[in-house]
């Protein structure tokens, strides 16, 4: 290398015209062994390019005969990857060597503008991060086999596209009744039949935030553009006359969700969440089939109450049906997305309390009744569990359950802090029995100090006679039903409750009127983990939520 002599050069003194290698080529070693130094950089960053095996050995070469994917030849051959360039931005070239064990020299590592913008750069960066503490459910063990699934070496990895379609057949309930649906005309003026539809749409900034429960998931699936054409597919095809939405993205609501839907005839009304998540719930139903009497929010978190300092939100709307006798009587449709934490049951069930007090305001009638109700939402909380038990059985004895049993997410309650009475402070205003206190505080605090003395001091009640429109099992079989599936569960959290006859019972005679209850006559059945096995778990190609929607038809009496 030429010096200049009128030039002082950094390092040490060196003649003009003097090489700066201060040693031969052959000192440093083989080529092979120099590449072996800059072989990390070659590691690919992006799990869906080439298999999870590099996220759970990064520092493993790949030409390890135990963890084998592709050697450097079959790196080298031609149309290996064809989209890998599509897929995370980054591609391997077959590249120039002079005999087959040598490895391709270095590559530049290409720069986020060669990768993508937007929401496909948040997906690639979101898919390294790691999983909250929080969340230690197990995988199903069939997900963990899409995931970890080898490499055929020379063979691009399988695609996660699966264009099978979930299969889901219409239960007729109204032979329990004894009767068939409605075809008398007098009938029809006594009676009001409609359908519901409770669905998690899945926010697409918590799906961003939370990557990491959807490793098995093509990134293609998972952008916004795709996934909104089909939940709005989706929601014209079951074309339900209520649905109540949770994870409703506001701006994705304002902008795209509300003008499709009333386009098609619905009325929709929206609660965003008081934190700074985006998401909140939804409520929307057909013009022509009902009219608005009335539409109430609630927010469950509280200043100064350390309990409420969550920021989830529920919204209930009065509706009463059209029909031109006017003599159906109105309806009361609740729909929330209780806390997820599965170790802060204390929180769901003040929350849940505070949604039944609403709840008992708003459906009651000036001669004191109520009307029926309709409870729908994601309530983190799996069937059978305390929380389900109590919606169902009207009360819950909790003095001495762990926090972290109440919603039957966690098996283990080791270290887990003890439920103690009361769950919630008396300034919330809320009785023990899950209604309004219509009296001063002090007067309050005294009543509910008098009652924990008593033999209810480790109860909570409520008024309203709700059963679940789903048994919560596989029609034929004990295989329990799923509702939501990700890479770490697959469960039940999602229901639709409703107010059945006054007794609990089902009702046999259609001639006699269910009183202030309503009649299931059909629901929409869900799936087990075969089925979801068969597309690839949620979401997929079809299906663009991590949550199914559930669907039921009733009947309304006058």
């Amino acid at each position: 290398m030429f010096r200049h002599p009128n030039i002082s050069y950094a390092g040490p003194a060196a003649a003009a015209n003097q090489s700066m290698f201060v040693r031969p080529l052959s000192v440093v070693g083989s080529a092979q062994t120099a590449v072996s130094v800059w072989r990390p950089w070659h590691q690919p960053r992006c799990s869906w390019l080439i298999g999870q095996s590099y996220q759970q050995h990064p520092q493993r070469h790949t030409t390890s005969k135990k963890h084998s994917t592709f050697s450097w030849n079959e790196w080298r051959r031609p149309g290996v990857l064809p989209n890998a360039a599509h897929r995370g931005g980054f591609h391997l070239s077959a590249g120039r060597m002079d005999r087959p064990d040598k490895e391709p020299p270095l590559k530049r590592r290409k720069s986020t503008e060669d990768k993508g913008t937007g929401e496909q750069v948040k997906l690639q960066h979101s898919c390294r991060r790691s999983a909250p503490r929080e969340s230690r459910e197990a995988s199903p063990p069939w997900l963990r086999n899409v995931i970890g699934v080898p490499l055929t070496p020379g063979k691009f990895p399988p695609s996660p596209e699966s264009k099978a379609e979930l299969k889901r057949q219409w239960e007729d309930i109204s032979v329990l009744y004894d009767c068939e649906p409605q075809t008398d005309g007098s009938l029809r003026e006594k009676t009001f039949d409609f359908s519901v539809m409770s669905y998690n749409i899945l926010s697409q900034e918590l799906l961003l935030s939370n990557a990491y429960l959807y490793k098995h998931c093509n990134p293609h699936i998972l952008e916004w553009r795709h996934r909104f054409t089909n939940i709005i597919k989706e929601l014209e095809q079951h074309s339900a006359d209520i649905m109540c939405l949770q994870e409703v993205q506001e701006d994705h609501y304002q902008r795209q969700i509300k003008p499709r839907l009333e386009s098609l005839g619905y009325h929709c009304e929206y609660k965003r969440r008081t934190g700074r998540k985006p998401d909140g719930c939804a409520v929307v139903f057909k013009r022509d089939r009902f009219s608005l009497l009335s539409c109430h929010t609630i927010e469950y978190f509280r200043r100064g109450i350390p309990l409420l300092d969550r920021d989830n939100v529920g919204l209930i709307l009065l509706l009463q049906p059209v029909e031109p006798s006017g003599s159906a009587c109105s309806v009361c449709v609740a729909n929330t997305h209780l806390l997820y934490n599965p170790r802060r049951g204390d929180i769901k069930l003040a929350q849940l309390a505070m949604l039944l007090a609403e709840i008992n305001r708003v459906a009651e009638r000036a001669d004191g009744s109520t009307c029926p109700v309709l409870l729908c939402g994601d309530f983190n909380s799996v069937p059978w569990s305390p929380l389900y038990s109590f919606i169902k059985e009207s009360q819950l004895e909790y003095v001495g359950m762990p926090i972290g049993k109440v919603s039957g997410q966690e098996e283990s309650s080791r270290g887990q802090r003890i439920l103690t009475a009361p769950i919630w402070p008396p300034s919330l205003g809320i009785s023990q029995k899950c209604q309004y206190e219509h009296q001063p505080k002090e007067a309050q605090v005294k009543e509910q100090e008098a009652s924990l003395n008593g033999v209810d001091k480790a109860r909570i009640e409520h008024g309203l006679k709700l059963t679940s429109a789903y048994s919560h099992r596989l029609k034929g079989s004990r295989r329990p039903e799923i509702t939501t599936c990700h890479s770490r569960s697959a469960i039940t959290v999602d229901y639709i409750f409703y107010s059945a006859s006054p007794d609990g019972s089902v009702q046999t005679d259609c001639s006699v009127p269910a009183a202030r209850g309503l009649q299931l006559l059909a629901r929409l059945a869900l799936v087990g983990e075969a089925e979801l096995k068969e597309v690839n778990g949620l979401p997929n190609e079809i299906n663009s939520s991590d949550h199914l929607p559930l669907i039921a038809q009733f009947r309304l009496h006058s």
